[in-house]
């Protein structure tokens, strides 16, 4: 490993995860999605107070932060570590922007979108698990709680067996993940143990939004 490359890597991939797309979304409504709701600038937040469609815009496009700087690192570099690192990057990016004063989303999407680069099967069984988890719970918080742990349990021990140093540093990474996930949750957290998580029906939201096309036609 080339400590310039890390250096590169992980600053490019950092400033690409400060893009904030519910800010940019709400702005564009003359909002400000901080201001709203739960006030996180994340995909949750976006489905309350402008729908699903606009939420699952905000989903892709947070995902897309994660996808792109791992897919480009991975087809430049071949390496595994350095694309983790570009996730990991891309992911503290969109927790803590320098841009926002550190305020920024809980980084599930993102990282969905770094592990469908590196794991796209994996991925897409936990995607359907967590659509699932939402159905049932109608807590999106559980659900990212069980992709978070589900994913960087599965990669980490098919970490394991890569050679050194790459299989320790992706393990190391993949721990990060998690801590920093599950850290830009902990007021989800505290609200489950009290009771007063707010849920998201997403079948609710989803009639809701054809009801007011259907008004509005």
């Amino acid at each position: 490993m080339i400590w310039w490359h890390i250096v590169i890597i992980c600053v490019c991939s950092y400033l690409f995860g400060n893009i904030s797309i519910a800010r940019m979304i709400s702005s564009r409504k003359h909002k400000d999605i901080t201001k709203l709701g739960s006030g996180n600038p994340g995909t949750t937040n976006t489905i309350r107070n402008f729908g699903l469609a606009v939420g699952a815009l905000n989903l892709v496009l947070d995902m897309a932060k994660g996808v792109i700087p791992t897919l480009v690192v991975l087809l430049v570099t071949k390496n595994t570590a350095y694309t983790y690192m570009a996730g990991v990057s891309a992911i503290l990016g969109h927790i803590f922007p320098v841009f926002y004063l550190f305020k920024g989303g809980k980084g599930i999407a993102t990282m969905l979108g770094v592990f469908l680069v590196v794991d796209p099967l994996v991925t897409a069984i936990v995607l359907v698990g967590f659509l699932l988890v939402w159905l049932v719970f109608k807590y999106v918080s559980v659900a990212s709680f069980l992709s978070v742990t589900a994913l960087t349990v599965v990669e980490g021990f098919k970490a394991k067996n890569l050679p050194n140093p790459d299989g320790i540093v992706i393990c190391f990474l993949l721990f990060a993940v998690f801590c920093l996930t599950w850290w830009a949750h902990r007021a989800n957290i505290k609200r489950l143990i009290l009771g007063k998580e707010s849920k998201v029906d997403l079948i609710k939201a989803a009639k809701k939004k054809i009801k007011t096309n259907t008004v509005g036609k």
